[in-house]
C-alpha cells in the first residue's frame, strides 16, 4: 500500500469501522503458544527500542506485569550506547532475574531497532522519540511482533497515516498492539468516563483540558557532535522528533477529551509561541499553546498547555454538562459533581503505567483481541491538528490536516544525513510564526 497516496476521511465512522474490522480479524484469539513459543518455552522474549526514562519504565512495568506473564528482556536498542547502558543497569536493578541482554543483543545506532527485531524476540516496546515511531511500527508489524508503543504515535499527518495503514496489517496478522495512554487504564478515569457516557452530567456542553508545567531537561551541544546527533539527543525540542509538547505531552489530556466526546474534532483554532524558552539549547518548539477544538456536533474543547518554569502546575481534564460536571486530575482524585447530588470521588489508585501493561498481558494470556492503535492515532492527529492551528494562526479543518503531505522527518535516517532543520548564524533555531507559517 502506498501510504502517501492514501486518503483518509474525517468521519468518526471510518475510525469505528476500522476498529470493528480489527476486532473481527482478532476474533480467533491469540494463543500464548503462537506468540511466545518461538524460543521453545513459555517465556515471552521482549526487546526494548528507545532506552530513555519512559522506555526504562515501560520495560520494568512489562516485566512486573500482574497478569503473571513470563517475560524476559533479551534485546535493547538505542541511538546512543550510554543511554542503553544506563537503562540496562536500571532495569537489572529492578528485575534482575528477567534480564538476559548479552553484548551481541545490544544494538546502537539509528537502525538498531531493525536488528533488535531480528534477535529472536516475540514482542517489542517502541519507546524512542515519536518521530521514529511510524517506521519502527511498520517494521515490527512486518516482522510479526506483538507491540507496545508509547504515545504519541507520530509527529505529522503522513506518520499518522502510516500508523493506520500498518495497523490494518497488524489486525490481519492477529497481532496485539498497546499504546501508552496510561490514563485510559486508571480506574478513576475509567469509572468517571463511564458515568459521563451513562448520562450522569447530562448532555455535554464543553470540555477543558490542561497540561501546564515547568521546563524539561536540556542536553547542551557537545564537541564533535553532528547536527543530527545533537537533535536526536535533544529530541524533545525539535518538532520532527517530538511533535512539540502539545503533541508529545498534552496528547494525554487531548486523548481524554476525545474519549469523553467519543469523537475527534473537525476543526481547531488557536494561538501559541515562545515567551521564555528562547536560545541555542531549545530547538524550535513553542513553550505555550492554547487551542479551541470543535467537534462535529458543535461541542467545544478548550485546550491549554505550557512549559514555563515558575508557573503553576495543572494536569487535568474537565467535562461540563447540562446536569453537572466531572473533574479529572492526571495525578490525584477524580470527582463527579452532579447537580443536586453529593460529590462522588475516586482516589488515584494503581499507577496507569503499570495497569496498561497488566491489561495488555492479561489479554495476551487469555487469547483475547487487543488493539489500541486506531484511537491512539486519532488522538495524536488531534494534537497535530492543534499544533497546525497554533503554528499558522489559522482555523484548520480535520480533512485538510489528516491529508497533509507535509513530512517533518528526513527521507533517510542516518548519522550522515542532513538534518531537517538547522540553526541560524546565531545558533538559534527559527520557530513557527503565526500568520506566516502555513498550515500544511
Amino acid at each position: 500500500m502506498n501510504h502517501e497516496s492514501r486518503k483518509f476521511s474525517a468521519s468518526r465512522r471510518e475510525f469505528l469501522a476500522k476498529s470493528a474490522l480489527g476486532g473481527a480479524a482478532l476474533a480467533g484469539g491469540l494463543s500464548l503458544a503462537r506468540s511466545a513459543h518461538a524460543a521453545g518455552s513459555d517465556v515471552i522474549r521482549i526487546a526494548l527500542v528507545g532506552c530513555g526514562g519512559r522506555g526504562t519504565g515501560a520495560a520494568v512495568n512489562a516485566l512486573k506485569n500482574a497478569a503473571q506473564a513470563k517475560l524476559k528482556l533479551v534485546a535493547m536498542a538505542d541511538a546512543f550506547s550510554d543511554a542503553l547502558e544506563s537503562s540496562l543497569k536500571s532495569i537489572q536493578s529492578a528485575c534482575k532475574d528477567q534480564v538476559d541482554v548479552t553484548p551481541e543483543r545490544k544494538f546502537v545506532g539509528l537502525d538498531g531497532y531493525q536488528k533488535a527485531l531480528e534477535a529472536g524476540v516475540d514482542m517489542v516496546l517502541l519507546c524512542g522519540p515519536p518521530g521514529f515511531r511510524p517506521a519502527q511500527f511498520e517494521a515490527a508489524v512486518k516482522a510479526g511482533k506483538q507491540v507496545f508503543m508509547e504515545k504519541p504515535v507520530a509527529t505529522d499527518a503522513p506518520g499518522v497515516r502510516r500508523i493506520l495503514a500498518a495497523n490494518e496489517e497488524a489486525k490481519k496478522k492477529g497481532l496485539l498492539v498497546a499504546v501508552g495512554h496510561h490514563l485510559r487504564h486508571e480506574d478513576k478515569h475509567r469509572e468517571l468516563v463511564k458515568r459521563i457516557h451513562d448520562g450522569a452530567i447530562g448532555e455535554l456542553t464543553f470540555l477543558r483540558v490542561y497540561f501546564n508545567a515547568g521546563g524539561l531537561w536540556v542536553r547542551p551541544r557537545q564537541p564533535g557532535q553532528t547536527e543530527l546527533q545533537h537533535q536526536v539527543r535533544n529530541w524533545y525540542y525539535f518538532t520532527w522528533l517530538s511533535g512539540d509538547h502539545i503533541v508529545e505531552q498534552h496528547v494525554h489530556d487531548i486523548d481524554v477529551g476525545n474519549w469523553i466526546a467519543r469523537a475527534h474534532p473537525v476543526e481547531a483554532e488557536g494561538s501559541g509561541g515562545r515567551q521564555v524558552r528562547i536560545g541555542k539549547n531549545f530547538g524550535e518548539i513553542f513553550d505555550h499553546h492554547a487551542v479551541e477544538f470543535t467537534y462535529a456536533n458543535g461541542l467545544k474543547m478548550f485546550s491549554y498547555c505550557r512549559q514555563i518554569d515558575g508557573c503553576g502546575f495543572v494536569f487535568s481534564q474537565h467535562a461540563h454538562g447540562t446536569k453537572g460536571r466531572a473533574e479529572f486530575n492526571g495525578v490525584g482524585k477524580t470527582s463527579l459533581l452532579a447537580d443536586g447530588q453529593p460529590p462522588v470521588n475516586w482516589r488515584q489508585g494503581a499507577d496507569g503505567h503499570q495497569t496498561e501493561m497488566n491489561d495488555f498481558f492479561a489479554a495476551m494470556l487469555a487469547g483475547k483481541p487487543y488493539n489500541e492503535a486506531d484511537w491512539a492515532a486519532e488522538s495524536s492527529m488531534t494534537a497535530i491538528l492543534g499544533r497546525m492551528a497554533t503554528y499558522s494562526g489559522q482555523v484548520v479543518k480535520w480533512d485538510k490536516a489528516i491529508n497533509s503531505p507535509l513530512e517533518l522527518a528526513p527521507k533517510s535516517l542516518a548519522w550522515d544525513a542532513e538534518a531537517p532543520v538547522k540553526p541560524g548564524p546565531d545558533g538559534i533555531y527559527a520557530c513557527a510564526i503565526p500568520g506566516v507559517t502555513k498550515a500544511r
